[in-house]
């Protein structure tokens, strides 16, 4: 079959490799119908290896590099271990993609996501950008009818967006404002849209994802370039600040002007993963007993399970973030090289194996 595999650092190749071997107890393999690509796959190509294992075997997986990339990704069961009785041959399904112990304190206390040996499928596991994949059965989800594979590749992202609005407490009628206005950004909104915030606010330096933004529902958006972020949210929200800050930029330069921005009292969720250390002075932190919340990835039967009904009945639109779909042998030109050499106007690429 056809994979994209992770050889070395600016060494990703599209070659014939090895089908999976037949599933085990509690495993299935998946025809890929759609795979999309994340910023940490190129992070791994250009930067890695970040998360993936070189020097020897992960030890939940059992599996180093190569490796075969994807972690955003749907398919149709073709092969079932012979224990399984959730799903059989024909269903549609996307996994979560985290591969945990089961053991450790955090797993005990259903923090899977905080395992000490947590592991992921595309990054420490062969990944969904091949025509074929093997995984547990264990954090599975069933598609919904009429769910596209390409729609349900977003349900990864979704539910990182899930998780930062859960994290963050969020109740029916706050006022959050969402920095970045990236895929997971523009998700985070629609997500606290959902779940029944008051107004929320998008600030975003490029239109582009403004006026996206708007078809979202936003409320306003604020372009940071050109305005002061705290004062322009403090005029939306009658000079409180908002209940629910989201900083999913990634910048860390916007870490401490979000932190700034939450009313007192309020809460900032940290879902973008800033490389560079941010200064910043606590005192304004105590003296106004905000709440700084970082939140990572995602759970399956919490965060995956909420974004694939909500992506299955129309309460979360993601075709407008597909900025592109191309096929397995375009990945580098027409996928990773884009999403380096063109960030500003790409912001999901959907791959079909």
């Amino acid at each position: 079959m056809k994979a994209a595999v992770w050889h070395a650092r600016n060494d990703i190749r599209v070659e014939e490799v090895a089908e999976p071997s037949a599933p085990g107890p509690g495993e299935l393999v998946i025809r890929v119908g759609a795979c999309g690509i994340c910023g940490t796959d190129l992070e791994e190509y250009r930067a890695g290896p970040l998360f993936i294992p070189v020097d020897e075997p992960n030890p939940l997986t059992g599996v180093q590099a190569p490796l075969i990339l994807g972690h955003e990704f749907a398919g149709e069961v073709v092969a079932v271990g012979k224990d399984v009785a959730d799903f059989r041959i024909g269903d549609r399904i996307a996994p979560d993609v985290l591969i945990y112990c089961g053991e450790c304190f955090w797993c005990r206390r259903h923090q899977v996501n905080l395992c000490e040996k947590l592991a992921a499928l595309g990054l420490m596991a062969h990944g969904g950008l091949a025509e074929y994949c093997k995984m547990p059965t264990s954090t599975c989800i069933a598609l919904p009818n009429g769910l596209g594979y390409d729609h349900a590749a977003l349900a990864e992202p979704l539910s990182v967006a899930v998780r930062a609005v859960r994290r963050g407490r969020m109740k029916p009628g706050d006022k959050v404002a969402v920095f970045g206005g990236g895929a997971i950004g523009q998700l985070a909104l629609q997500s606290a849209r959902v779940a029944g915030a008051g107004e929320v606010f998008l600030v975003e330096p490029l239109a582009s994802r403004r006026e996206l933004a708007h078809t979202f529902g936003a409320s306003a958006t604020i372009d940071p370039t050109r305005e002061d972020v705290v004062s322009a949210l403090l005029g939306l929200t009658r000079g409180v600040g908002p209940d629910l800050v989201i900083e999913a930029s990634g910048n860390a330069g916007a870490v401490a002007t979000a932190i700034r921005s939450a009313r007192k009292g309020g809460r900032i969720v940290l879902v973008g993963l800033p490389v560079k250390e941010t200064p910043f002075n606590f005192f304004e932190l105590v003296s106004s007993e905000k709440e700084v919340i970082g939140s990572l990835s995602h759970i399956y039967d919490e965060d995956y399970d909420t974004a694939i009904r909500w992506l299955g009945d129309g309460r979360v639109l993601v075709d407008a973030l597909i900025t592109t779909r191309i096929p397995l042998a375009n990945l580098l030109t027409d996928g990773l090289d884009r999403l380096e050499q063109r960030p500003h106007e790409t912001l999901k690429v959907i791959v079909t194996p």
